[in-house]
């Protein structure tokens, strides 16, 4: 099993600042990986519209990000091959795909996608038992009935404490995870439960973390989701050199 370090919020600034770094290094590939990440936001957000299920609109946005963690797998192999002063070139960084854990790294990918869908039931559920299964008439309608009623403050509580826990789950399982399989030929689980550990033996950075993604990513997706170009790179690319503090 790997080690795990423990580390401190100075690490933390670290990483966010080496992150910060690749990205001003690498940004054309950076938003090149990612853009699909906006756009593909953009699509949900229009689907539910015409889809006239509203209701699920902010569950599926802020669970989207659930799946950050495997839509940054690019991002990782930019930093680790910037790391080691390899060609960062768009080629190279495919060669990725031949890793031998990448059949691990698709499971937990897959596994991730298991639990948004699981996230967005759940939300669905919530809200028909605070206001049944008659739609909104309208986006104003939807927001009254959200904001003004104590149905929809039960909504909001309930629904975010739950939102809360399916990111802290997906927080403990992948923070290291990823970038371990990515960076050596290790199995599915001994990845899992040494992310586990990382977080177990820093719950207070770990927290801290956890915080810093979720206000980058709500403030990423103010303006039409198009801020995620330049958050989720960042991020991503910080999450490698936090892997890198965690793990010996």
């Amino acid at each position: 099993m790997p080690v795990v370090r423990r580390i401190t919020v100075a690490d933390l600034r670290d990483a966010i600042r080496l992150g910060w770094e690749d990205f001003s290094a690498m940004p054309t590939h950076a938003i090149f990986l990612v853009v699909i990440y906006p756009v593909v936001g953009l699509l949900i957000g229009r689907a539910v519209f015409g889809a006239d299920i509203l209701p699920l609109l902010f569950p599926l946005m802020a669970g989207f990000a659930l799946l950050g963690p495997f839509a940054a797998l690019g991002l990782y192999e930019l930093s680790r091959r910037r790391e080691q002063g390899l060609d960062v070139s768009l080629p190279k960084i495919l060669e990725a795909r031949h890793s031998p854990s990448m059949g691990a790294i698709l499971m937990l990918g897959v596994g991730l996608m298991v639990i948004f869908f699981v996230w967005i039931a759940v939300a669905n559920a919530i809200y028909v038992a605070n206001f049944g299964y008659a739609p909104a008439a309208s986006i104003p309608d939807f927001l009254h009935r959200v904001l003004t009623t104590r149905a929809g403050w039960t909504l909001i509580l309930v629904g975010n404490g739950v939102g809360f826990l399916f990111a802290l789950m997906v927080l403990t399982v992948s923070v290291v995870s990823f970038p371990l399989l990515l960076d050596r030929d290790v199995g599915l689980a001994p990845a899992i439960l040494t992310s586990i550990r990382a977080v177990m033996t820093n719950p207070g950075v770990m927290a801290l973390w956890g915080l810093i993604v979720a206000v980058s990513l709500a403030i990423g997706s103010i303006p039409l989701f198009f801020g995620l170009a330049v958050v989720m790179p960042v991020l991503g690319h910080t999450t490698w050199h936090l892997y890198r503090k965690l793990v010996v």
